[in-house]
C-alpha cells in the first residue's frame, strides 16, 4: 500500500498490541525463547516508528504482565534486563521520530534498577509532541481497576464524592491511561484468541483483530491490515447509525 491510499483510511488514535508469540517464534528458528523476547523487544521501536508515521497518536503494548512471574526463572531474570537494553539502543531513534514513552503497570515488584530506568526513559522524553508510547509493563487489567476502585472509594471517604454519583468517568480518572485518547483497535498477534488481562476496562467498545503472526515478524504491513480491517468495521457503540 503506497502512502496516498494511506492517507484514504480511517487511522485509529489508539492502538494496542499484546506482543504475543515470541518464544514460539524462536521455537521455530530452533533458538531459546529469549532469543524470541530479545527480536520482540527490537521489534517494539519498528512497530512503534511505523505507526507513528501512519499518524496514530498512542500504541500500548502488552510487554510483561502480572502473571509473567509465574515463567520460568530464567525467562524472567532475561525479560527484566530488557528496560536497560531498551534505554541503550532506542533513545535516539524515539528521539528523532518525536515519539513520548510512558509505562503502564505495578511499581511494586521492579527492582530499584529498573525503576531508575523507567523513570529516566519517562523524563527525558515527556515535552515531546508526537506518537505516545505506552509500554506496559508488570501490567494487569484487573490490578489496574482495582486499585482505581480504591482511590474512587478514598475519594467517597474524603467527602470528594457521594457515594451515589459514583460514574465510569471517576474509575477512568485512575486509570493507567487517563491521558490517552479511548481505544480504538486491539490487535494480538500469534494466533491465540483472548485479552489476558489486558486493557479490559480501555477496550470494552474497541475493535478486537486476531492474526496469526508472531509478534517479532508483525511488520508495517501487518500493522496497516490491521487497520484496513479496522477501517471495515462498523462501530455503533451499542447504538444504531442513522440512515
Amino acid at each position: 500500500m503506497n502512502n496516498k491510499d494511506n492517507k484514504q483510511l480511517n487511522i485509529p488514535k489508539h492502538i494496542a498490541i499484546i506482543l504475543d508469540g515470541n518464544g514460539r517464534w524462536a521455537k521455530k528458528r530452533a533458538m531459546p525463547r529469549t532469543y524470541g523476547h530479545q527480536v520482540g523487544t527490537e521489534n517494539i521501536r519498528k512497530v512503534a516508528v511505523a505507526a507513528s508515521d501512519l499518524g496514530v497518536k498512542a500504541l500500548s503494548v502488552y510487554a510483561f504482565s502480572t502473571e509473567n512471574w509465574k515463567r520460568p526463572n530464567e525467562e524472567v531474570e532475561f525479560l527484566m534486563k530488557l528496560p536497560g537494553e531498551f534505554e541503550k539502543k532506542f533513545k535516539g531513534e524515539f528521539e528523532k521520530y518525536d515519539i513520548k514513552v510512558m509505562f503502564s503497570g505495578r511499581k511494586t515488584h521492579l527492582s530499584k534498577e529498573n525503576l531508575e530506568i523507567l523513570e529516566r526513559i519517562t523524563e527525558k522524553s515527556k515535552d515531546r509532541k508526537g506518537l505516545v508510547l505506552n509500554i506496559c509493563f508488570d501490567y494487569g487489567s484487573q490490578i489496574e481497576i482495582a486499585e482505581a476502585v480504591k482511590k474512587v472509594t478514598q475519594d467517597v471517604l474524603d467527602s470528594k464524592l457521594k457515594k451515589e454519583d459514583i460514574e465510569p468517568k471517576h474509575i477512568e480518572q485512575y486509570l493507567y491511561t487517563k491521558d490517552l485518547p479511548k481505544l480504538d483497535l486491539l490487535i494480538r498477534p500469534s494466533g491465540e484468541v483472548r485479552l489476558s488481562n489486558f486493557l479490559l476496562w480501555q477496550a470494552a467498545y474497541s475493535e478486537l483483530y486476531f492474526c496469526k503472526t508472531y509478534w517479532p515478524a508483525f511488520s508495517k504491513k501487518e500493522l496497516i491490515k490491521a487497520i484496513k480491517e479496522y477501517n471495515r468495521r462498523d462501530r455503533r457503540y451499542g447504538g444504531l447509525k442513522k440512515k
